[in-house]
């Protein structure tokens, strides 16, 4: 069943709106971001698995890579004098220390220095020139030790253990025999009990020995560094070799699903990472699965905006069955705080669920998990599941409305940015979360056979979307776009917010506001005009407002000098979250942003019940073809594919049934389809 809807579902008829205009970003043309563009230079790039960057410079980076019990956040790179630089961060977020607050993961720094002594033709070498860095998934640095023998370190978390692998693959690339000898490292340091939830804990690099190992030309050798983090009494012996196999086969079993193929090959690359950052970061505690951000500060432990908002409702798009689990868990987590005092649910739940965060008050956390709860339930397509979360997703409304003021907007203490910067008492991304939950709880209401609870929250979104009108519309800085909150006078990175939820009001503005000097920057959008702090996530959510817009030209410059730079630049190849806070930190729901950019924004799809969802695939106009593969929302696994007909457009439907639907699209309004 085909019917064409509007970008903002079911209220453009109330409202008043039909089509989106497209308009001139007057304020920042084309070849103000072509210029911008020109400017990159790529240090990485493409292979068919991941990217590569040969070295010839001093360099150094530092990324992230997670799994069931264990985080590394790797320092590698090249220093002055061409030699490799290492630093192992490794994280277990299990293993708790005291205080056992947000920050509690037992962490520690392995140097380039606890690896085995080396020893050629009876010389010990300790210098690494490095030639060759890779990552697919896994970081591979190749270096030469000396004329005869290069060394390559391959570095892995375990998938589901508590332990990071590092390969050490000897190559002798002389033409002659060479004589390798390899001590056996046994680096342990034990923690005090005191320090620890747990007692004591026993840290450990262990390597195999190998001596006087002859190695013919064209010969190798392998040896496999663990670390390994155990309570005490715990016994842990894995096998090197299996554990990097097992974190390949995971990393191919993500680029299966919810496939990006454009005629851009860093559009599809990045896209495949950023599954890979999303999916990763779920940490078994035990108060169930856990995502969580990383970073080297935030683990076994949830956030209203990290999680409920930001991730939760991707999981089901991936298919990804840990993922999926960690949402519904962190549900289950923050309907604990349910009450009847009127007090707020905590913004975050931490200790592997044994305690709260609630620093910043009131961030519109209530906002937050009701927008992404109604999304994920819509998109996972599971009654249950659904019914479970109705109370919740009822109760943060509830809760949200008991803070509206006599004009009609939404209160809070702050926003997610926790006061870094002013949010008033009345925030534009509070009302707008508040305002996205609404309409997807309609739908969901309607699904469920909810009606009049439905009917309500389709009323109450009409009234809030005329009250943020009415209370955020406002002239800043020349643009008549919106205030952030009453009496602000500076430009925010959150006025794209109406864009990506289909308010279109104020888009010519808007988009020239986000555009222009005052917030564009070769890093993405400033958080505030005049000052340089920027966060992608931000960034990420105007990307996808102004795919949504229909600006798709516009949108997808900006969009792919900004993915350009993330997987190919300085600093690859994910998503980060700010600077210059915490050193543009891999944090894994960035990454999801930047995935629902390409399904929400470039596609346009949005789940409207459990076996229907809209669909609106922009396609550049310098492309012709463009698909999503293996979408598994709405419990089904479905190809979107749209190809340009002469004026118009014909979208493609292929069901996990074999069937078939193709549409005659004129590329404007975007389409209802059903199973």
């Amino acid at each position: 069943m085909l019917k064409f809807v509007s970008s903002f579902i079911l209220l453009s008829s109330l409202v008043g709106c039909s089509g989106i205009e497209q308009v001139e970003v007057a304020n920042h043309p084309e070849s103000s971001i072509n210029s911008l563009a020109n400017t990159l230079t790529d240090r990485w790039a493409l292979t068919e698995q991941g990217i590569e960057w040969q070295v010839t410079d001093s360099h150094e980076d530092h990324i992230e890579m997670s799994g069931e019990q264990i985080s590394a956040i790797i320092y590698y790179g090249s220093d002055k004098q061409g030699e490799l630089s290492l630093n192992r961060k490794l994280v277990w977020p299990m293993l708790r220390t005291i205080p056992n607050d947000t920050h509690a993961s037992l962490i520690h720094d392995f140097p380039l220095s606890v690896s085995p002594n080396i020893k050629i033709n009876g010389q010990v070498t300790n210098q690494e020139q490095l030639k060759h860095v890779r990552f697919n998934g896994v970081l591979t640095l190749t270096s030469l030790l000396n004329n005869d023998v290069t060394l390559t370190r391959t570095l892995s978390p375990s998938t589901t253990e508590a332990v990071m692998v590092e390969q050490l693959h000897f190559a002798n690339t002389s033409k002659t025999k060479v004589e390798i000898s390899i001590d056996a490292l046994n680096y342990q340091v034990k923690t005090a009990a005191k320090k620890g939830t747990y007692g004591v804990y026993s840290i450990v690099a262990q390597s195999d020995k190998y001596a006087g190992i002859s190695l013919k030309a064209g010969e190798s050798i392998d040896v496999f560094v663990k670390y390994i983090a155990t309570k005490q009494g715990q016994i842990a012996d894995f096998n090197g070799a299996d554990e990097i196999q097992k974190r390949l086969v995971y990393v191919k079993s993500l680029k299966n699903n919810l496939q990006l193929v454009t005629p851009d090959p860093i559009l599809n690359k990045m896209f495949d990472f950023a599954k890979l950052r999303s999916a990763e970061s779920i940490f078994r505690t035990k108060g169930g699965l856990m995502h969580a951000p990383g970073g080297g500060r935030y683990y076994a432990a949830i956030w209203a905006n990290d999680q409920a908002e930001y991730i939760n409702p991707f999981f089901p798009f991936l298919g990804n069955k840990t993922g999926n689990e960690s949402a519904i868990n962190s549900f289950r987590h923050f309907a604990r705080f349910m009450n009847n005092e009127g007090k707020h649910i905590p913004s975050s739940i931490i200790a592997e669920g044994d305690d709260i965060w609630d620093g910043a008050g009131d961030r519109g956390d209530c906002a937050m998990i009701a927008y992404g709860a109604s999304r994920y339930a819509l998109a996972i397509a599971d009654k249950n599941q659904a019914t479970e979360l109705l109370a919740l997703i009822d109760w943060c409304i509830d809760f949200s409305y008991s803070k509206m003021n006599k004009e009609g907007v939404i209160g809070s203490d702050s926003d997610e940015l926790e006061g870094r910067f002013p949010a008033g008492d009345f925030n534009l991304s509070t009302n707008m979360l508040t305002y996205g939950a609404l309409i997807s709880a309609n739908h969901l209401n309607n699904e469920l056979g909810r009606e009049d609870i439905a009917k309500d929250y389709q009323n109450r979104a009409i009234a809030l979307r005329t009250a943020i009108e009415n209370y955020f519309g406002a002239n800043v800085q020349g643009f008549d776009t919106y205030q952030y909150y009453q009496g602000n006078d500076k430009l925010r990175a959150w006025i794209a917010l109406p864009l990506t939820f289909g308010i279109f009001d104020r888009k010519e503005a808007t988009l020239n506001a986000l555009l222009s000097e005052h917030l564009w920057s070769a890093d993405g959008i400033y958080s505030e005009a005049g000052n340089k702090t920027f966060w992608d996530r931000a960034t990420l959510y105007a990307f996808r407002g102004i795919f949504t817009a229909q600006e798709t030209d516009t949108a997808m410059r900006y969009f792919k000098y900004y993915s350009r730079k993330r997987l190919l630049g300085e600093h690859v190849p994910y998503a980060v979250e700010a600077w210059p806070e915490g050193n543009q930190r891999h944090l894994s729901a960035e990454s999801a942003l930047y995935a629902r950019t390409v399904i929400e924004g470039l596609f346009g799809i949005e789940p409207t019940g459990f076996n229907r969802f809209n669909v609106a695939p922009y396609l550049p106009s310098e492309w012709n073809h463009m698909c999503l593969n293996h979408v598994r929302a709405l419990a089904n696994d479905f190809n979107v594919c749209v190809t340009r007909k002469s004026a118009n457009f014909e979208i493609t439907v292929n069901h996990g049934d074999g069937k078939t639907q193709q549409i005659n699209w004129d590329g404007q309004a975007p389409v209802s389809v059903s199973f």
